[in-house]
């Protein structure tokens, strides 16, 4: 979900409730703590340098019980980060705090925004040899590794 995305949004719920995809919701006093832009610069394992760019909500279980965010104020933080930090109109990931500090895509199911677990993948799987498409492991051949010494996965 992009950033305008959200802002749309936002103008038309009366609440901003976040909800997770086993149906448990982030409690309702949660706070934003950050609005950012987080950008990341890194090499995948077949040796290609990528850049990626978000927009970071981070999400926080406070024990201030009585706080509810509105979202006239969270358009604000945004429309604050905007300015000041020339935050574009970027995809969405999402900080909360679970058993350790999870990343989530963002989507919006008409009623609350639903965090949407991220995950991992290799980049590079021409380079890795893997699959492109998902088969069943008893259809892959065992006798073949799927990493072989000197193909460049993984160095």
């Amino acid at each position: 979900m992009k950033l305008s995305e959200v802002k749309q949004i936002l103008d038309t719920v009366e609440n901003v409730s976040f909800k997770l995809e086993n149906g448990s919701f982030v409690p309702e006093h949660f706070h934003v703590t950050e609005v950012g832009v987080v950008t990341k610069h890194f090499i995948d394992c077949g040796g290609v340098v990528r850049h990626e760019k978000v927009a970071n909500f981070q999400l926080w279980d406070a024990n201030d019980f009585e706080h509810r965010l509105k979202p006239k104020k969270l358009l604000s933080i945004i429309g604050l980060s905007e300015k000041v930090l020339g935050m574009e109109d970027l995809d969405i990931e999402v900080e909360y705090q679970s058993a350790t500090i999870g990343k989530y895509d963002l989507g919006f199911n008409g009623n609350h925004f639903v965090l949407v677990s991220k995950q991992t993948a290799c980049l590079a799987q021409d380079a890795c040899g893997m699959p492109k498409e998902k088969v069943h492991l008893s259809e892959l051949d065992t006798a073949a590794p799927v990493c072989a010494p000197g193909s460049g996965c993984c160095n």
